[in-house]
């Protein structure tokens, strides 16, 4: 068999196993006798255990297989979760990260990872475990008294009902054969008995899961019957291909102290949707009479998708570009020839092309949580380094951003976040001594508003101090005591964006090492988004990154200079006017003009592009008011054409420093147009 074929969805799937991996034990370690998120990361380490020796990928197989081992102890109450136990593995999870990127890369995966295999092995054998509990104390109670959290609020009413109507409530551990080959058959059977003697009030997968055998051979169900535990146990091993049947009776001593809930809130109203198996409210005399569990019948409603590589999106959207440019040329010659049926004909096109264009770009769309995954994990370890105490919290998620942005964006996100951990949050001592928490806040956030995706870092640590970032300023000098006295808080802190600037005492792993936020700065920039700080001394600050949604196709409007067009982004400009010449002022040689309060310095175009011009005399000037964060200016051009949406294309190599130029567009009579860069302009 060619494996080669297979890599790339090799990787892929991986890659997605190990971010998986990495989100469980983060839930793990706030959650630790969850045997639910155990399960689910087993079931990981187990499917890439397999796909890594179906690859040929023998080192990272074996390490799995080790990782495995521990896990598998920890399910079945052998071994006890500890932060030293979850240390290794998460140290095992970044060797196997590794070795994938290696493999990635064009390696063959393989890494020294003895000692972490050993140290696992210790783990399996318990001679690594440190914990205050006994451990036959922890296997009883795993066994006697359920988890609480496993069972949401209407689970735990059915089972105290239950409990008090003489029923026993019993979880049942069942296990197929290796080969077993029709899984979900099986599972059918099962519940098919089980469904005779009593009620199935929850299983683990949950019963779509386990109808499409997303499980290895192990699942659970949790029963309420008035049949003995053995008689149940002989039941489920007549059916075909279990080899394993266990029964474990729930006392629920903690079930008395549960609060008495509501059930008659669940009404036509307030529909509970769950994955479990339905209760029928008409059971009959020798099942326990619950309240009815309202459940629709089951729908699969999990999306088909399929891995396209992005080289061919990429394709794709090149094709759409010619044909946006083919499509404004063909307004042109409607617009020219005035044909009723040209024009209709075009009219159809451009709207077809029109919802063709947003397919693609949806295509192209992918969630932040992309990017936001990997920094859980990255905070909790600098949060340790750093004897911090951090909670990071993670807002919108779902947000989506062109995958062009996304690939460019996640290490100036890594930069911000460090710099938040390392410069922001306090030591706990400190927070205490200010009256804070113990315990940080970062909050990671993104948003759309208009045609933007906002990313937010915000922190609740010391703050920015204006006075040392001046005088650090100052000292490099990147300005003077003279102008530093004028300065505005907001001014102040963007300085920290300046090349070369850092507030660092000394130069850590963690942040700075050399490298300021003006590279943060750059690479937002560079990708048509911009950067505010806002800050308050001893209460937090908010990094706010403005991005485009998408970096292809982009609305403008146009003008004209002299004979020249030039093209300015619509996500820029504030308003359009015509001023006279006697609205025109002058302050500190600069002409200025007053746009509804405030002072706006003006910017004539040609002069900036050095656009050859007649000497023609008019009083009347078309200004274009454009807005770069808190700043503005007025772009005074000659004339207005209008809006459209134009293909942005890049000037290459050789023109890579042309000033306030990000690229240009071909338009539909089939001249160039340049784009304008009106953060250059404003800057």
């Amino acid at each position: 068999m060619e494996l080669n074929q297979y890599l790339e969805v090799f990787i892929e799937e991986s890659k997605e196993h190990l971010q998986a991996c990495n989100e469980q034990l983060l839930e793990l370690e706030k959650n630790p006798d969850d045997l639910m998120i155990i399960n689910e990361i087993f079931r990981s380490a187990h499917t890439l255990k397999g796909m890594s020796a179906t690859m040929g990928y023998e080192d990272l197989a074996s390490l799995t297989h080790q990782m495995e081992n521990v896990l598998d102890a920890i399910r079945n109450s052998r071994l006890k979760t500890t932060p030293e136990i979850l240390d290794v593995i998460f140290m095992a999870v970044d060797h196997l990260e590794d070795m994938v990127q290696s493999i990635a890369a064009g390696g063959d995966g393989k890494k020294n990872v003895t000692e972490t295999v050993e140290k696992l092995k210790l783990i399996e054998k318990g001679e690594l475990v440190v914990t205050s509990a006994k451990p036959e104390v922890a296997a009883t109670t795993a066994v006697d008294t359920p988890i609480l959290s496993n069972y949401d609020e209407f689970e735990l009413t059915v089972l105290k009902q239950s409990k008090e109507q003489g029923f026993g409530v019993y979880e049942i551990a069942i296990a197929l054969r290796e080969d077993c080959l029709l899984k979900a058959a099986r599972v059918y059977m099962v519940f098919e008995v089980l469904e005779k003697i009593g009620e199935v009030i929850k299983s683990s997968p949950s019963v779509d899961q386990l109808e499409e055998e997303q499980f290895d051979q192990e699942f659970s169900v949790t029963i309420v019957s008035k049949e003995n535990p053995e008689d149940i146990k002989g039941m489920i091993m007549k059916v075909s291909e279990v080899v394993k049947t266990e029964v474990k009776s729930l006392e629920f001593s903690e079930l008395s102290n549960v609060t008495e809930l509501e059930v008659h809130s669940i009404n036509d109203n307030s529909e509970v949707q769950s994955d479990d198996p339905s209760l029928i409210s008409s059971a009959p005399a020798d099942r326990p009479q619950v309240e009815e569990k309202k459940n629709n019948g089951k729908q699969n409603n999990s999306n088909k998708t399929i891995r396209v590589n992005i080289e061919r999106l990429d394709i794709l959207m090149n094709l759409f570009e010619e044909l946006v440019i083919d499509r404004g040329r063909l307004e042109q010659i409607s617009k020219d020839l005035e044909n009723t049926e040209l024009t209709e004909t075009v009219e159809r096109m451009s709207r077809i092309s029109g919802d063709l264009q947003n397919i693609i770009l949806n295509m192209r769309m992918v969630q932040v949580e992309t990017v936001f995954n990997r920094f859980p994990r990255m905070v909790r370890q600098l949060a340790r380094d750093l004897n911090k105490k951090i909670n990071l919290e993670i807002v919108g998620a779902e947000t989506e951003l062109d995958r062009t942005v996304i690939d460019e964006i996640g290490d100036p996100l890594v930069h911000l976040l460090r710099n938040s951990v390392d410069h922001g949050i306090e030591s706990p001592e400190e927070r205490r001594t200010k009256g804070k928490y113990e315990e940080g806040t970062v909050v990671l956030r993104a948003f759309h508003s208009g045609n933007h995706v906002f990313i937010e870092i915000e922190d609740d640590g010391a703050g920015i101090s204006k006075e040392k970032v001046l005088k650090k300023a100052i000292s490099k000098g990147i300005i003077t005591e003279q102008a530093a006295a004028g300065f505005t808080d907001k001014q102040a802190y963007e300085l920290i964006l300046s090349s070369g600037f850092s507030t660092a005492e000394k130069i850590s792993d963690i942040s700075g090492r050399g490298v300021g936020l003006d590279v943060v700065k750059n690479t937002i920039e560079s990708l048509g988004g911009t950067i505010s700080i806002d800050s308050k001394e001893n209460k937090g600050t908010i990094f706010s990154i403005q991005l485009p949604l998408t970096l292809s196709i982009i609305s403008v409007m146009l003008v004209e200079i002299q004979k020249e067009k030039f093209a300015i982004p619509l996500s820029s400009i504030i308003e359009t006017a015509i001023i006279k010449d006697s609205e025109i002022m002058n302050a500190h040689n600069q002409k200025v003009i007053d746009f509804r309060g405030k002072v706006v310095p003006l910017v004539f175009l040609k002069d900036i592009f050095e656009v050859p011009s007649e000497l023609v005399e008019d009083h009347f000037h078309s200004v274009i008011i454009v807005r770069k964060g808190d700043k503005m200016a007025g772009l005074i051009v000659d004339s207005f054409i209008g809006q459209q949406e134009v293909v942005l294309k890049s000037l290459g190599n050789y023109l890579t420093n042309v000033f306030a130029i990000s690229g240009a567009t071909i338009l539909g009579d089939g001249q160039a147009a340049l784009i304008v860069d009106c953060n250059a302009l404003i800057k």
